[in-house]
């Protein structure tokens, strides 16, 4: 007999391996070199088997040997769905793809206008719902790990081993989870290792259900005829069908695999290619059918064979053990093993999302005031969230397993859980045919299904006394009779699983549907209603969102918290260049905020990243013609509807030009004021100065050597300053009417850089460090060298001036564009304020109006002069700092070699 201890280290060999091929398989998807393999429908098709569980893979023979074929219901539900996904699976599919859903509740939110509420309820009952099948699954691999040590010094202590095994067990599928399904953000990014460990383990259950089956038929019944004569010999040949059982327990388990955060998970969210869907619609069936095979066979074999009172659940382990078959029954637990973790690990995987997306990122929001755009790394946030989600969820089930004892509480959990997740049903499908759905519909029928589950079959699983009293079955509750758990209304003798099925759904439904045609919704969710219904001639996202090109920035920020700066610059900078427009900054267009939302979605949820949008433009904007776009069925009024919605667009940003003009002229008009204000002021001071001390020196005697050489010297320092004002203003005035005439020069790059940085330090009593890579600075030049050399001085000059920081430091970046040569100066100060941007190249402009000594001319002197070069000289946003950019597109040069 094997002992204990080689069958645990061949579960630690076996995770290991998994653990190698999980951790190949999410490296190459990283690094984009995931391959035909893992984007293959076989995988796909194979990690859909995350259906079958440790309830399917050991309970399926118990099931069989209690109740004889009822247990095909629990295989015909998901076959019968499947083979039918072109009406359902396939618009799932393109819904979740087309809107970036993440989740069961993400799409059911997203659905009825991007309600949070709605997310959060349908995350509470997934969690309890799912929650008991994970201790469950705790259960099954424990009492596996007893049957096979029962050999060896009588098994396990049912009080302390049992529970240590289980804790163990529950602290690696936590650990793996987090390990392969936390490592991406952005889920839409697919978990290629999760989903290639569960295809892996999807081929070991079945290789080892179908071995055990096989050597069942043939090593102990002696072949196929012998087994039929047994099962005809057997209370399992004969053929009796509960009509409303198989009605009820085969329309549940469809609705299960629809709705199990798990069967969304692989189904919709890990989906690739929608064409894998028709591979899988009979693929999947196929693997069902094998998996059912020789679940009789081996029911009616175990009864014969194995002691009375075995536990049938447990069949396919302890039949090959009674033979001293030790392989084939290692072969066996490694099935039953895998069955119960890839269930654990994509149920937590999928549950954590949820949990993230849906409760823990809207308490961070509401906590965090200032929302989206406050300091801190959003990312970290949902990371982690994610992961201590994965934690709990687990830990749930393993405290739910503690609580319970390993009772016959448990048994039945499949079948409760599967009632317990079908309440989504109405909802998930009214919400993706029907427009008039609305969210208020949904939350009651959420709300009356959930509370009818828990009342009829969740709680009377227990039994009398535990959480419901003896009196209540009999009596009804509070004494009602016809709120009698077991016989709801007053109507007995019906089957007590069947009962729930029927009143939670029933209900549900009829209540969904009558709130939702007593009530309107909202415009959003009329938009929403409309691009889900009509998915296949509508894969875009509702349109709606207004914003204003001062809120870039705050978008920019915000997307940096969850993306990343990398992948949010790039983001940011992609369609910047796409709109023809310099700098990190695109205009906030409807499209563009719609796209940005997408990309959030994929990280936090369609819901919270509609949230976290509104938090900054203040809002959807949903016009009337958006509204009648939705609400009239007509294709004619559809039409006029959407020129009218384009006319009104254009209108808003053409009326929003006009303002920005408008101000732009009015800041021109008070800069003009200050100007010459500031012109008088500037030509006063000197020669005020220059006229008192030169009346000094004609007017008094007696005046010594050194009072003579003080006054001269103010004399000459305000001739000086009047000297380069009058410079400036002529040097404008010659560069706008164009009499200025170019030195054209052939020249190096970093000796000019040299220069000016010499000769700006000079004249600054401020210094500031200069960052520079003067090997790409080593570029030959042949422009006009005096007049850039000029454009330089000024900019680093500004910059010293201009720098708030406490170690101010200068950049200077060369590149090339092409035949252009780019030089980037840009410094970690706190930039120039939104307000002057679109002035600050005017020459009645000043960047700061601390300064007391500048006229506001450098500028509009750089702008002038870069024109004259037949370059430019621009402000680049999301830099962080003050940064500008020099461009010579027409310089004939070399790079030094």
């Amino acid at each position: 007999m094997a002992s204990l201890n080689a069958l645990i280290a061949v579960c630690l060999v076996y995770v290991f391996l998994l653990f190698c091929v999980a951790f190949l398989a999410e490296r190459a998807g990283m690094k984009g070199r995931a391959g035909w393999l893992l984007r293959s429908p076989l995988v796909y098709t194979l990690s859909l088997s995350i259906y079958c569980t440790a309830w399917t893979f050991y309970g399926a023979v118990g099931y069989a040997a209690r109740s004889g074929l009822e247990y095909v219901t629990i295989y015909l539900g998901p076959s019968l769905v499947i083979v039918g996904w072109w009406w359902i699976l396939r618009r799932l599919v393109r819904i979740g793809r087309s809107h970036k859903v993440t989740s069961i509740a993400d799409l059911i939110s997203s659905r009825y206008g991007k309600s949070n509420a709605l997310a959060i309820v349908v995350t509470v009952m997934a969690v309890i719902g799912v929650t008991p099948y994970i201790a469950l699954q705790l259960q099954s691999v424990t009492s596996s790990l007893s049957i096979f040590a029962a050999a060896e010094q009588g098994g396990f202590n049912q009080g302390t081993e049992a529970a240590s095994a289980a804790l163990w067990i529950a602290i690696g599928l936590a650990l793996f989870t987090v390990l392969f399904g936390t490592r991406n953000l952005n889920v839409n990014e697919r978990h290629h290792g999760v989903v290639i460990a569960v295809a892996v383990e999807a081929v070991v259950k079945l290789i080892a259900l179908l071995a055990v089956g096989v050597f069942v038929v043939w090593g102990i019944a002696g072949g196929v005829s012998e087994t039929l004569a047994r099962i005809d010999a057997s209370a399992l040949g004969t053929w009796q069908i509960d009509g409303s059982r198989w009605a009820g327990l085969t329309f549940v388990s469809a609705a299960a695999f629809l709705c199990l955060p798990r069967m969304f998970q692989v189904m919709v969210v890990e989906n690739d290619d929608e064409r894998h869907l028709q591979i899988a619609s009979w693929a999947f069936p196929l693997y069902l059918m094998l998996m059912s095979l020789f679940v009789v066979p081996i029911a009616v074999i175990g009864l014969d064979l194995l002691p009375k009172g075995s536990n049938p659940d447990f069949f396919v382990l302890s039949l090959p053990l009674s033979q001293g078959r030790e392989g084939l029954a290692t072969l066996s637990f490694l099935g039953g093993f895998s069955s119960a973790t890839s269930m654990v690990i994509v149920a937590t995987l999928a549950l954590s999302t949820m949990v993230s997306n849906h409760v823990v990122m809207p308490i961070f929001l509401y906590l965090r005031q200032g929302g989206a755009t406050q300091s801190g790394d959003v990312r970290n946030v949902v990371l982690l969230s994610r992961r201590l989600s994965i934690l709990g969820i687990i830990g749930l089930g393993y405290v739910y397993y503690q609580a319970s004892g390993g009772s016959g509480a448990l048994a039945a959990i499949g079948l409760i859980s599967f009632a317990g997740v079908a309440q989504f049903l109405p909802a998930m499908l009214g919400g993706i045919f029907w427009r008039g759905a609305t969210r208020i519909g949904a939350l009651a029928g959420l709300g009356v299904g959930f509370a009818l589950w828990v009342f009829t079959m969740l709680l009377p699983s227990f039994g009398p006394d535990v959480f419901l009293s003896a009196a209540t079955f009999d009596n009804g509750l509070l004494g009602v009779g016809w709120l009698r758990p077991q016989a709801l209304f007053g109507i007995p003798g019906m089957d007590p699983t069947i009962h729930a099925i029927f009143w939670s759904l029933l209900l549900n439904a009829v209540s969904f549907a009558l709130v939702s045609l007593m009530t309107f919704p909202h415009p959003l969710e009329r938009l929403q209603g409309a691009q889900f219904v009509n998915v296949f001639e509508h894969s875009a996202q509702t349109r709606g969102w207004q914003a204003s090109v001062a809120e870039s920035e705050d978008l920019m920020i915000m997307a940096q918290r969850i993306l990343g700066a990398s992948e949010a610059q790039r983001l940011f900078q992609a369609e910047a260049a796409g709109q023809g427009r310099r700098g990190y900054l695109p205009e906030p267009t409807p499209d563009f905020l719609q796209r940005l939302e997408r990309e959030l979605a994929g990280s936090v949820g369609a819901a919270t990243a509609h949230a976290m949008i509104g938090q900054i433009v203040g809002g959807s904007s949903v016009s009337v013609q958006d509204l009648l776009a939705v609400a009239d069925e007509s294709a004619q009024m559809l039409e006029y509807s959407s020129q009218l919605e384009v006319k009104s667009r254009e209108l808003s940003q053409t009326a929003a030009q006009l303002r920005n003009a408008n101000a732009k002229l009015t800041q021109l008009s008070h800069q003009k004021d200050a100007f010459l204000s500031q012109i008088s002021h500037e030509l006063r001071t000197p020669m005020t100065s220059i006229r008192a001390f030169s009346e000094i020196l004609r007017d008094t005697d007696g005046l010594g050597a050194i009072e003579k050489a003080k006054y001269a010297n103010i004399i000459h320092v305000e001739a000086i300053r009047l000297t380069r004002l009058l410079d400036d203003l002529l040097d404008l005035s010659v560069l706008e009417n164009g009499q200025v005439t170019l030195n054209m020069q052939t020249g190096s790059l970093v000796d000019l850089l040299d220069r000016a940085i010499a000769t700006a330090q000079a004249s600054e009593a401020r210094n500031i460090r200069i960052d520079r890579r003067r090997l790409e600075e080593t570029v030959e030049l042949h422009t006009d060298l005096d007049r850039l050399g000029q454009v330089f001085i000024n900019l680093i000059t500004n910059a010293q001036k201009y720098c708030g920081a406490d170690d101010p430091v200068l950049k200077i970046a060369v590149s090339r564009q092409g035949e252009a040569v780019v030089v980037d100066f840009m410094d970690n100060g706190p930039g120039i304020p939104r307000a002057s941007r679109d002035v600050m190249f005017e020459k009645f402009s000043r960047i700061g109006a601390e300064d007391s000594n500048g006229a506001g001319l450098g500028l509009a002197i750089c702008r002038e002069i870069m024109t004259r070069l037949g370059g430019d000289v621009t402000y680049l946003d999301g830099t962080g700092g003050t940064a500008f950019r020099v461009v010579l597109p027409q310089a004939q040069a070399l790079a030094a070699q």
